[in-house]
């Protein structure tokens, strides 16, 4: 394993482990997606996915992270990030960001989306479509010789054309062997050409959050949920990333039957 500064470059061994991880953290991510419908608790989505990260020999990366006490993070509506699931019963018209992290031989996988319960207002798939589509702008500038600043200021400039804001404090991060290592992945207020050199055996994670509203967030009293300051509601999205020399690799695809429906 490769250093540059506190980048830790990966070799094609320890992208395939990384891979691995995210494929079972993004078919555990999918089987809760399923499972958010109308009358559906949020405690009940976070077994369902322990339950699959375990049998397929796995631990789940947040369990126990600095304390995080769930498998998931469940973020409903206005809430941004790091909701921990609890019994609050989905309602017809929720959105919720399902954030998943799964370690396996060693190495983390760690992937986001967000669905909506039910018939969900127009604008508010009109919010995830435009999330969805802000992460895959950044994983296409996960390429050998862009900057981080290449990648950010093009995802703020899509979101803001849209209407929406970037949220600024919570952002992406290397990953490997630990579920958060060095570069920093900022999805916003960063100048084209600066910030770290894409280079082969960068792994990170591209995980735009957009808001109806402002960016600016609050933090709640059980010190992990964070929501809007303003109440508006919140998307995000995430892939890991491996930079190759042939491009961007996205390494936390699911397995086909794992694969939701369009639009849902």
């Amino acid at each position: 394993m490769a250093f540059r500064e506190n980048i830790r470059l990966k070799n094609r061994k320890e992208i395939d482990k990384l891979k691995e991880a995210g494929r079972v953290a993004a078919n555990a991510l999918r089987v809760a997606a399923r499972a958010a419908k109308v009358g559906t608790t949020l405690i009940e989505l976070d077994k369902l996915a322990e339950n699959y990260i375990r049998k397929a020999g796995a631990i789940p990366s947040y369990k126990g992270y600095r304390g995080y006490p769930a498998t998931l993070c469940l973020s409903v509506n206005d809430r941004v990030v790091h909701g921990i699931p609890n019994n609050y019963v989905l309602a017809d018209g929720d959105i919720v960001a399902i954030d998943c992290g799964a370690k396996l031989d060693g190495f983390h996988g760690d992937t986001c989306l967000t669905v909506g319960v039910g018939h969900v207002r127009e604008d508010l798939t009109d919010l995830i479509a435009s999330t969805q589509l802000a992460m895959f702008l950044g994983v296409s500038y996960c390429k050998v010789g862009l900057r981080m600043g290449d990648m950010a200021s093009a995802v703020q400039k899509f979101a803001e054309e849209r209407g929406y804001s970037v949220v600024r404090e919570w952002t992406g991060h290397g990953i490997g062997s630990n579920l958060h290592e060095d570069p920093q992945v900022l999805h916003a207020e960063q100048k084209a050409g600066t910030g770290f050199r894409m280079e082969p055996g960068v792994t990170i994670t591209i995980e735009p959050i957009l808001n109806m509203g402002t960016h600016k967030c609050k933090l709640e009293s059980d010190g992990w949920t964070v929501r809007t300051e303003d109440g508006k509601m919140s998307a995000q999205f995430e892939h890991m990333v491996a930079v190759t020399k042939n491009g961007p690799e996205i390494l936390s695809y699911p397995d086909p039957e794992f694969e939701l429906e369009a639009g849902k």
